[in-house]
């Protein structure tokens, strides 16, 4: 993880000259939905140019702004059905003014998804007995399993595996349980840090799901956005063994390389593991999780740099 020490992220909340700040605002945006919007319906008309042209000859229009006009009401109305509204919550008084001379976009309020439900969006989850032959490998060694587990997965370039002792998960797991919902930043070289919203899920007894999304995205798609990563807890040799497998499955072209994806999970595993209800990141967690505003990314950011 050498390549996300530099530059340190505390740089990226205080300390910074004026001109830093403004070029941190830029990345930390969330652009506005309407605006890339618009600018989606220019692309599509200038690919469409030509034969929409021919269009407003055909019914002796004068060019593609009066054809425009005429099917003015007709578009509106595809636009109204096409659309699907997205619920967001407004956010505290207090909140909105201690954000906005943050370069960081403010955390989204508590999401109401329940934490049994997986998005649609979400791939198929599976069992460890689709990656391993359950009775043979009870026979194994623990040493053993684990360098099969590993072995099981060193081909598939964006897979991620891992192996937990039950201890620390169940610890994982009693956290997670209680704040199910939670973000994390991703340090990005010479651009700051970029905020990922995370989700557990327990879709079935021994199986547990963690889904990481774009903060961006999830605070416009909700419970519709498409993860980058997903991971998945196999629990059906935690008593046999003591260890936990873990899966996991970065999808390319997303956005997030498996080496940042390995940093979120060493970062998930920092604050869903801490024992000690005094600590900072509980307390981040406990913020987060009851929308108090006195959450601060920036505390965030801070506490994820003594990670590094």
């Amino acid at each position: 993880m050498a390549s996300f020490r530099t530059p340190a992220l505390r740089h990226v909340v205080s300390g910074a000259a004026p001109y830093l700040r403004a070029t941190q605002r830029r990345w930390a945006q969330v652009h506005d939905v309407r605006f890339l919007a618009t600018q989606q319906s220019d692309r599509i008309i200038e690919k469409y140019k030509e034969k929409l042209a021919k269009k407003a000859q055909e019914e002796g229009l004068r060019d593609i702004n009066e054809l425009k006009e005429v099917y003015k009401d007709k578009i509106q109305h595809l636009k109204k059905k096409a659309s699907i509204p997205i619920p967001l919550d407004p956010l505290p008084a207090a909140q909105t003014t201690t954000t906005q001379s943050s370069p960081f976009p403010p955390a989204p309020p508590p999401p109401q998804v329940p934490t049994q439900q997986i998005p649609p969006s979400s791939p198929g989850i599976k069992t460890l007995s689709s990656y391993l032959d359950l009775e043979k490998t009870r026979a194994l060694p623990q040493k053993e399993l684990e360098a099969i587990w590993r072995l099981r997965h060193v081909n598939d370039p964006q897979s991620l595996c891992a192996v937990i002792p039950l201890d620390v998960y169940k610890t994982l797991e009693a956290t997670a349980k209680k704040h199910p919902h939670f973000i994390l930043p991703l340090p990005k070289e010479g651009q700051g840090a970029e905020i990922h919203f995370l989700q557990w899920t327990f879709p079935a007894e021994n199986t547990v799901t963690v889904l990481f999304t774009h903060l961006a995205e999830y605070k416009l798609r909700g419970e519709y956005s498409e993860p980058h990563t997903t991971i998945t807890h196999h629990l059906e040799l935690a008593e046999d063994k003591g260890v936990v497998l873990l899966q996991g499955q970065v999808v390319e072209g997303r956005g997030v390389s498996v080496d940042e994806a390995k940093w979120l999970i060493m970062c998930l595993q920092k604050f869903y593991g801490v024992v000690g209800e005094k600590s900072e990141r509980r307390r981040l967690l406990e913020l987060f999780g009851k929308g108090d505003p006195a959450f601060k990314v920036e505390d965030l950011v801070e506490e994820a740099e003594k990670i590094i």
